[in-house]
C-alpha cells in the first residue's frame, strides 16, 4: 500500500470544504512564529505586517488547499505562490532589520538560495517524492517559504546604494520564474506522475492541470517582482531629491 501524503488522501469535489489541515505541531509553529515575530516589531503598523503575513501563511497550509494539492499540480503550484509571492513580502516586510548596510552578497546569496529551491522543487522526481515522504514536503514547504522571505527581506530593505543590485536581482528573479512556469505550461506532456490519476476527478487533463498551474506560477511572478523593483527606484528618486534640496 502506498504512504498517504502528508495532507491526506486525493479529495474529491465534493468533500474538499471538510478537508482543512488541523495538524496541531503545524498550528503551534505557525502560532509561535507569529507571536515571536510580533514580539520583535515595535512599530504597531508593521506588527499588523506581521499578524498578517502568517496569518496569509496558515491559511495557505491549513486550508482544504492543502487536501486539494494532493489531486492537483496547478493547487499545490498556487499554495507556493501564496507563500511565496503574498505572505513571504508582507511577513519581510515586517523584519526588523538588524543589520542595516549589509553587502550587495546578501542580496545575490538570498537570490540564488530561491532559484535553487524553486526549480529543484518542481523538477519531476523530486516534486513527485514529496508525495511518499513527509520529511521531504516539509523541507520543500521550507526551503521554498524560508528563501523567499531571505529574497524578499533583502529585495525590500536593501541599503539604496545596492538599487541597482536589488533592480537585477528582482529582474533575474522574476525571469527565472517566468521560464519555469512557460516551461510547465508549455510542455507536450505531463511531468509529474502524483496527479495522472488525479486530474480527472476536477475535470483537467493531466497536461492541462500542469498547464494551469505553469500559468498560475507565470504571471503573478511577473507583477510583484515588477512592483519591487519600481519600489526600489521610487526609494532612490525619493533620496535623490532630498539631497538636491538640502
Amino acid at each position: 500500500m502506498p504512504p498517504i501524503p502528508y495532507c491526506g488522501t486525493p479529495p474529491f469535489p465534493g468533500e474538499l470544504l471538510t478537508r482543512f489541515n488541523l495538524d496541531p505541531v503545524l498550528i503551534g509553529v505557525l502560532l509561535a512564529l507569529a507571536v515571536g515575530h510580533r514580539a520583535l516589531v515595535r512599530d504597531p503598523r508593521m506588527r499588523t505586517h506581521a499578524f498578517v503575513g502568517w496569518a496569509i501563511a496558515a491559511i495557505a497550509l491549513l486550508s482544504p488547499l492543502c487536501a486539494l494539492s494532493v489531486s492537483l499540480f496547478s493547487a499545490r503550484v498556487a499554495q507556493h505562490m501564496i507563500l511565496v509571492l503574498i505572505a513571504a513580502p508582507i511577513i519581510a516586510l515586517a523584519l526588523p532589520i538588524s543589520i542595516p548596510r549589509r553587502g550587495a552578497q546578501w542580496l545575490w546569496s538570498a537570490t540564488g538560495l530561491f532559484f535553487v529551491a524553486l526549480w529543484f522543487w518542481h523538477m519531476p522526481r523530486p516534486y513527485d517524492a514529496t508525495f511518499t515522504s513527509t520529511p521531504l514536503y516539509w523541507l520543500m514547504h521550507i526551503t521554498l517559504f524560508g528563501s523567499s522571505i531571505l529574497l524578499w527581506r533583502e529585495l525590500l530593505h536593501h541599503a539604496t546604494e545596492h538599487t541597482t543590485t536589488a533592480l537585477v536581482a528582482g529582474l533575474l528573479t522574476s525571469t527565472q520564474m517566468c521560464l519555469l512556469g512557460a516551461m510547465l505550461s508549455l510542455a507536450g506532456h505531463p511531468l509529474f506522475d502524483a496527479h495522472v490519476l488525479t486530474a480527472p476527478s476536477w475535470g483537467l487533463t493531466p497536461l492541462q492541470d500542469q498547464q494551469l498551474g505553469g500559468i498560475i506560477m507565470w504571471v503573478p511572478g511577473i507583477l510583484l517582482f515588477l512592483w519591487a523593483m519600481l519600489r526600489s527606484l521610487l526609494r532612490l528618486f525619493g533620496m535623490l531629491e532630498r539631497a538636491n534640496a538640502a
